[in-house]
């Protein structure tokens, strides 16, 4: 599971160039253009199976076999890490990026280099018996690990419902499916909770900025976008994809609410300076909302904490 989004690892955005807003959005997403999940299909609450051998069908589409329960696991995504974690395995992650940062223990572990370029030596030197990798910019990484003999699987869902057989696939291979399944039920039930907060409320339009200078969204088949649906609102940003908007496209759309991680936008005032920005309702009204950046990009167990975020700014009437 990836992450981090973006930099969701302290992956802030930089305003200087669209290589450099291309390159953030790699970091985001692992990719800045990707097909769907092919786990976006309707998730199915898989049968706790603790047996091994275990065999799983990746994100990347590549069938991976896990012999035993794994004793020492290196995480080479910020998401991945939280999700180990938040299965108990945390004793057992020997490995990490340099962008990962919750929980606090993580601290502690060593680095084997940052999420876009692992150092492959460094990983190895861990003499891990899984690596959980992403997909897209670690594609190499993956190559050249499982030259090396290594066991290496690649989460990277693109929706909730992805995200959820990630985590049921994750337990399967680490031994540990019944605390999977009583994660995702807790996450499924959180998210119900919010979608009835703003089941009887007129949808808001929003537009969410990934990237200022030039300006960058989430489009259709994001993530993001899904949790502004599921949250009660509509994005004004329809190509799918992370991709570039311009000003004279945002100010046409003139968005309800304006969505913006906190890695590229920490001051919601300095919107108002932008030529043109200062006549959007979203600016006018006050609707300007800043997201953390590691709840709504990270594909992971906290997910639903950055919907609620989001939820919460685009509806705020309903959670009084």
């Amino acid at each position: 599971m990836n992450h981090k989004a973006p930099s969701r690892y302290k992956r802030a955005i930089r305003t200087t160039s669209l290589a450099l807003i291309a390159l953030a959005v790699v970091a985001l997403t692992g990719c800045a253009k990707q097909a769907a999940s092919p786990k976006a299909d309707a998730y199915k609450p898989a049968t706790p199976s603790p047996a091994f051998p275990a065999t799983i069908t990746d994100d990347a589409s590549r069938t991976v076999t896990v012999k035993s329960a794994p004793k020492r696991i290196v995480s080479l995504a910020p998401a991945n890490t939280e999700a180990l974690f938040a299965l108990g395995l945390g004793d057992k992650v020997v490995g990490v990026t340099s962008y990962d940062d919750y929980p606090a223990e993580v601290t502690k572990i060593a680095k084997v280099g940052d999420f876009a370029g692992p150092n492959v030596e460094a990983v190895a030197a861990a003499n891990p018996d899984l690596i959980v990798a992403t997909t897209g910019v670690q594609a190499d990484v993956i190559t050249k690990l499982e030259q090396l003999g290594a066991t290496v699987v690649a989460f990277d869902p693109q929706s909730l419902d992805g995200l959820y057989m990630d985590l049921q696939e994750l337990g399967q291979i680490t031994g540990t499916s019944n605390k999977a399944e009583a994660l995702v039920v807790d996450m499924k039930a959180q998210v119900s909770e919010i979608e009835a907060a703003v089941a009887d409320s007129e949808p808001s339009t929003a537009f969410i900025e990934i990237g200022q200078n030039p300006l960058f969204t989430a489009g259709s088949g994001t993530l993001i976008d899904e949790l502004v649906k599921v949250g009660g609102g509509k994005n004004v940003a329809t190509a799918a994809g992370y991709v570039p908007y311009s000003a004279e496209e945002l100010v046409k759309a003139d968005p309800d609410v304006y969505l913006a991680t906190k890695g590229t936008m920490s001051d919601p005032s300095a919107l108002k300076k932008r030529a043109g920005f200062g006549d959007l309702s979203a600016v006018k009204n006050d609707r300007v909302v800043v997201l953390d950046d590691n709840l709504v990009t990270r594909p992971g167990p906290r997910i639903v904490e950055g919907l609620k975020q989001v939820a919460e700014g685009l509806h705020p009437e309903a959670f009084k």
